[in-house]
């Protein structure tokens, strides 16, 4: 039996190297220039997998921030209380609401349809016509500053869901037409350098503190009366504080999720492939289990419901409630524009420095192309494209994904690694009842680690300048603080003009004295040809 099976694996080699060959003579291989870039056909396929391993994460993760915000669920969805004429008030969006829980179902239902078909459409495009291996997603911050900051908790904020969409979209389309001019890369050299770092470091501790929470995490902190937060990881919490009704680090839930981190944390650091999966269905399927104290399936309405639809395994839904949800009408509002000119920064930078540092690692750049690469134009227009198509869905700003590095690791070099990952995406449109299940314990770790990784560039922050520091430290310490990415950028803009103002003036004035000095030296010359003494010249001067 093994002298068998060696013998089968030259016969597979033989035929794989078959197939490759065909394909790269065939029309389609000398689109995708598979000899060119010193590619195969599966190769590439490897490639693609192993990118969307890493990032299969985000169907789940996405769609639970998103609705976090309750979408398009308002009060007039809520179950009226029992022996009371009264309608059901504002109140009943943050208690506990059968008729409420019930649309926040459906709209994550559509969140996880919305945020697949967005990476599918977005990764196949890149593929397609840019012919580069990178994968597009809806991007981790976009949409907790969508779900947090714009529309709020269960839309207690200040923009509603519709009009937020609409801002998502017009983002998309001005980030598309920057593109098309040639403008984005100016726009993104306009913000100070430590100010874009800080940006990212503040968005990752933005999505860490985000993941300890309850509502979307482990529940490792929460709420106090004397130090606003505090540790919890309660067994039972209060449903309109958030306050301990027990003790502190009882919570089963939390344990489990502690445990599928230190599972992601360890893949990661020992660099396996998918490393962000592993922690996530771990849990998740220890969660499915009924009967336990950590089950995502209580014996409530509510679990008896989503465990009815769970056992269907596979089931295609279809969106029915956040697509085509857009409204402009509330757009004459100021916190509107602030929240576009956010959305439009963190997309410019996101996608700028994560699509430069991609095509660095995979070889794409040239001297030929200027220090850019070889579909740089067509990617950024892919990119923004997406973002509109996002928003048309009902999901926030689409970007590209800095886990490509694990398909290009592979050796994927083309544009049929990012078609695979389309390819991939689609198939989970087929299995929506399996990742609805996912729990928040579950998805907690992952945003921790997201922001543990975007760490690494605080390294780069000149610290030792404290006219770059302070501005730099104000953006990231804000952001998680005053739980708002706008702030954090805001006020550190704020401070970095504040410490260099004076040397912008001396600066500017040296420059003027120096063109004056200039000036008297050119008429003083003049003069002295002519014989005009120098007081006579200093008088004409």
């Amino acid at each position: 039996m093994t002298s068998k099976r060696m013998a089968l694996w030259p016969r597979l080699s033989e035929a794989e190297a078959a197939v490759n060959r065909a394909f790269a003579a065939s029309r389609v291989g000398r689109y995708f220039k598979i000899d060119a870039r010193k590619s195969s056909f599966t190769k590439e396929l490897r490639a693609g997998a192993a990118t969307f391993l890493t990032m299969a994460y985000i169907i789940s993760v996405n769609a639970a921030v998103l609705t976090d915000s309750g979408g398009p669920c308002t009060m007039h969805d809520c179950t009226p209380v029992a022996n009371s004429t009264a309608a059901p008030g504002p109140e009943c969006t943050v208690g506990p609401n059968p008729g409420y829980e019930q649309c926040l179902a459906r709209t994550k239902s559509d969140l996880v349809v919305a945020t697949a078909v967005a990476a599918m459409a977005g990764s196949f495009a890149m593929g397609l016509f840019a012919n580069l291996p990178l994968a597009l997603a809806p991007g981790m911050g976009a949409n907790a500053y969508f779900a947090y900051n714009m529309v709020g908790f269960h839309g207690s904020g200040s923009i509603p869901y519709r009009t937020a969409l609409a801002v998502v979209m017009l983002e998309g389309i001005l980030f598309f037409a920057l593109s098309a001019v040639g403008l984005r890369s100016r726009l993104a050299r306009m913000i100070p350098r430590n100010i874009r770092l800080a940006s990212a470091v503040g968005i990752g501790l933005f999505l860490a503190f985000t993941g300890l929470q309850a509502h979307q995490g482990v529940g490792l902190v929460g709420a106090s009366p004397s130090t606003l937060v505090t540790l919890t990881a309660c067994s039972e919490v209060d449903p309109g504080t958030g306050a301990c009704l027990g003790g502190t680090m009882r919570s089963p839930t939390f344990w489990l999720g502690a445990v599928g981190f230190l599972i992601t944390a360890t893949c990661l650091a020992r660099d396996v492939k998918g490393s962000m999966i592993y922690g996530i269905l771990f849990v998740t399927a220890v969660s499915w289990v009924r009967g336990t104290s950590v089950t995502v399936f209580p014996d409530t309405p509510a679990g008896n419901a989503g465990f009815a639809y769970f056992k269907k395994v596979v089931d295609f839904h279809i969106i029915g409630s956040t697509a085509g949800q857009l409204s402009f009408g509330g757009l004459r509002h100021g916190g509107v524009w602030l929240a576009f000119l956010t959305l439009l920064y963190v997309d410019v930078l996101d996608t700028t420095g994560t699509m430069y540092s991609m095509a660095e690692y995979g070889g794409f750049v040239t001297d030929e192309a200027g220090g850019g690469f070889e579909g740089e134009y067509r990617a950024f227009l892919v990119d923004a494209a997406s973002t509109v198509l996002s928003a048309g869905l009902g999901s926030s700003t689409v970007t590209t994904y800095i886990e490509s590095t694990a398909g290009i690791r592979e050796g994927g070099r083309t544009g049929l690694t990012a078609i695979t990952v389309a390819a991939c995406f689609l198939g989970s449109l087929f299995f929506g009842p399996l990742l609805m299940s996912v729990p928040p314990w579950a998805v907690g770790p992952s945003l921790v680690l997201v922001g543990a990784m975007m760490m690494r560039v605080a390294k780069e922050i000149e610290w030792g300048d404290m006219k770059e520091g302070v501005p730099a430290f104000v953006t990231m310490a804000l952001m998680p603080l005053s739980f708002s990415i706008a702030n954090g950028i805001i006020a550190g803009l704020g401070v970095y003009v504040a410490l260099h103002w004076y040397d912008w003036v001396r600066q500017g004035y040296g420059k003027v004295r120096n063109v004056l000095d200039e000036r008297r030296n050119q008429v003083a010359a003049a003069a002295g040809e002519v014989g005009i003494g120098p007081a006579a010249a200093q008088d004409v001067v």
